[in-house]
């Protein structure tokens, strides 16, 4: 055992006594991820539905600004529902229609 500089006692780095972590247990970290992992993966699909709604209808109405935009801009949905419901003036019943947009101007 020897002082490993960061105010505490520890062994080497397999033993869990290096650096600022030494001592936490492995096991909680793997459970916090465990926790966590569903959470992430109904983040990731929010966000998948939201960035192709909002893609395939800026497409559709030859928004291509918009598209670019909203393409390389992430925010987890919001940029995409902004759009979709403020910019592009959807309805809800709306968001899943493959049919042509009544009265869309083409923005280039």
């Amino acid at each position: 055992m020897y002082n490993n500089g960061w105010g505490g006692w520890g062994g080497n780095y397999y033993n869990g006594g290096w650096g600022m972590m030494g001592g936490w247990d492995h096991s909680f970290l793997f459970g916090l991820m465990a926790l966590a992992a569903p959470f992430v993966i109904l983040f990731l699909l929010w966000s998948v539905v939201w960035k192709g709604l909002s893609l395939f209808h800026a497409a559709r109405r030859g928004q291509y600004w918009w598209f670019m935009i909203l393409l390389v801009v992430n925010t987890a949905g919001i940029l995409d529902i902004i759009y979709l419901f403020f910019v592009a003036k959807l309805k809800w019943g709306e968001l899943f229609s493959l049919h042509s947009h009544a009265g869309h101007e083409h923005n280039h």
